[in-house]
């Protein structure tokens, strides 16, 4: 008798979870609707579209947790890659921001249909590798925004150095409701690994674990969706035998 009530126990447990899961995977089909919608639009550079099998969007997106009804903010989108992926998702239901480094995508998407709603924020941050420097530079990192409900940054994690990823981070935080996502991907470094000339693009994805930690983030979850067997973190992400197919991280955090 108690073997069979710990069978129905477990079978109506599986239920809830595989029903949870039906309910999840439905609320992203409006969303990934819309994704490849945007990865298929007419203004869509061809260069763009060819680092899609690479970068997996729709399952990255889906593994964060978008929805289209959310506020968003993408951190350095550098020349728009995601930015031309996200805003069109958010321009009917949520909100979608651009911050930080943002003079590329603002020009590049100035004058594209579609792309009226995206809004600029964290104006006043300030960015740049002094003369000599290794690393970039941030100060004046606050958003300027509140209750974010996800926060992304691609492969931009490893371009600073500890003081200036710790205000961002914290800055992330700040913007972020509770319960609010940051989404961080980045080119991996094998850990405690010195540096080195071959690895400055790269970052141990367990020291930013600790350090997004620190800015007061739980750790959720991470994904191998980026992960490159025959990558052997030995090399600058730009050589001919890694560039496009480097192992990536991708960590998910949230905002107790």
């Amino acid at each position: 008798m108690k073997a069979k009530l710990k069978l129905l126990k477990f079978m109506a447990i599986s239920l809830l979870i595989a029903s949870a899961n039906a309910a999840l995977s439905a609320d992203f089909d409006t969303v990934k609707s819309k994704i490849e919608a945007a990865m298929t639009a007419d203004s869509r550079p061809e260069a763009d579209k060819a680092r899609d099998k690479n970068r997996k969007p729709i399952e990255t997106l889906q593994f964060f947790g978008l929805r289209d009804n959310m506020k968003v903010v993408e951190l350095i989108p550098g020349g728009g890659w995601y930015t031309r992926l996200l805003a069109p998702v958010l321009a009917e239901n949520g909100e979608f921001h651009i911050a930080y480094g943002t003079s590329r995508a603002e020009k590049k998407l100035k004058d594209v249909p579609g792309f009226e709603k995206m809004k600029v924020t964290g104006q006043d941050a300030k960015m740049g590798r002094p003369e000599g420097a290794r690393f970039y530079e941030a100060s004046n990192t606050d958003l300027g925004i509140s209750n974010a409900d996800m926060i992304f940054t691609f492969r931009n994690y490893h371009n600073f150095d500890d003081a200036s990823r710790a205000a961002i981070n914290e800055s992330a935080y700040k913007a972020l409701k509770s319960g609010g996502v940051y989404a961080v991907v980045d080119h991996t470094r094998r850990h405690m690994q010195a540096l080195n000339h071959e690895n400055r693009r790269r970052f141990d994805p367990v020291l930013a674990i600790k350090e997004i930690q620190a800015a007061g983030f739980e750790f959720v979850d991470y994904s191998e969706l980026h992960y490159r067997a025959d990558d052997e973190l030995v090399y600058e992400v730009g050589r001919k035998s890694v560039t496009g197919n480097t192992d990536r991280w991708t960590l998910k955090f949230r905002k107790p």
